[in-house]
C-alpha cells in the first residue's frame, strides 16, 4: 500500500501538534506528520524565527527525507504560506514535487498587501496581540485572560506575526503539483484574495469554501478531513 506523508504546518501562536488528532480521523494510507517550528513545543528551547524565506530553508533541510517519497503539504494561515514556501525549497534541493499542496485560510502570496490593513512589520504590544486573537475568535476568554499561558503564548505570536508582516513575495516558476484552497465563508481573506493562488501552480487548481470563520479547519474537521483524503486518494494510487 503506497503512504503519502502529509506535512502539516501550525498557523500563529500554535504548535503544529493541533494536527494530531488528525492520525486517528485520517485513513492508514495518510500519515500525518506534524511540522513543529523553533521556539514551540518539542522544540522549545529554540530561537523563533521571524524570515519566513530562511525558516522554510530550514525545514526543507529538516524534512528532506519525509519528502523523499509521496508527501504532500498543507499549511493554515501562515502555515499556508510557510507550506508554499517550504514545496519552493524542497524543490531547490532536488526532492520530488508533493502530491499535492493544501492552503487554508489565507490570501495568495501575492494579495498580501489587500489583505489584511493591520501593519505587522512591526512587533505588537500584549494588548493588541490578545485583541488579535479575541477578534479570530479561536482563544476561549478564560484562556485569553490567564496570564501565565499568555506569558508562554504571546512570544511566540508576535514572532509569528512578525514572519507574515516581512513577508516578500518571490518570483518564481509556478509549482508543478494540484494546487488546492480551503477558504471559511466568514474568515477575513475574500474569495479573490483565495482564487489568486491559482498562478502559483500550472498544476490543477480548487477553491472550496466553508462555513464558518478563520478556524473552520476544527469547526468542520470531519469535513475538511474528508476533502484531503478525497484529493490525495486518487494521487497516491498513481504515485
Amino acid at each position: 500500500m503506497t503512504t503519502v506523508n502529509l506535512l502539516c504546518l501550525p498557523y500563529s501562536g500554535a504548535s503544529a501538534m493541533v494536527y494530531s488528532r488528525w492520525r486517528r480521523k485520517l485513513p492508514g494510507w495518510l500519515q500525518v506528520r506534524p511540522v513543529e517550528l523553533p521556539g514551540r513545543g518539542a522544540r522549545l528551547g529554540e530561537a523563533l524565527q521571524t524570515d519566513m524565506q530562511a525558516l522554510a530553508r530550514q525545514l526543507a533541510s529538516e524534512q528532506r527525507l519525509a519528502a523523499s517519497g509521496p508527501y504532500a503539504l498543507l499549511g493554515h494561515s501562515l502555515g499556508a504560506l510557510l507550506a508554499f514556501e517550504l514545496a519552493h525549497e524542497l524543490q531547490a534541493l532536488g526532492c520530488p514535487a508533493p502530491l499535492a499542496l493544501f492552503a487554508c485560510g489565507t490570501a495568495a502570496p501575492t494579495r498580501r498587501e489587500d489583505y489584511d490593513g493591520k501593519n505587522w512589520r512591526e512587533p505588537k504590544s500584549d494588548a493588541q496581540l490578545i485583541d488579535e486573537l479575541r477578534e479570530l475568535q479561536g482563544t476561549p476568554e478564560e484562556v485569553l485572560a490567564n496570564a501565565e499561558l499568555m506569558s508562554l503564548t504571546l512570544p511566540v505570536l508576535r514572532a509569528d506575526f512578525l514572519l507574515c508582516g516581512h513577508y516578500a513575495y518571490r518570483q518564481r516558476p509556478p509549482l508543478r503539483c494540484p494546487l488546492h484552497v480551503l477558504g471559511g465563508e466568514d474568515d477575513r481573506a475574500n474569495p479573490s484574495q483565495l482564487q489568486a493562488w491559482g498562478q502559483e501552480t500550472v498544476g490543477e487548481f480548487s477553491l472550496r469554501m466553508f462555513p464558518g470563520g478563520h478556524f473552520f479547519i476544527h469547526e468542520h474537521e470531519d469535513r475538511v478531513l474528508g476533502e484531503l483524503a478525497a484529493a490525495l486518494e486518487p494521487l497516491r494510487l498513481s504515485a
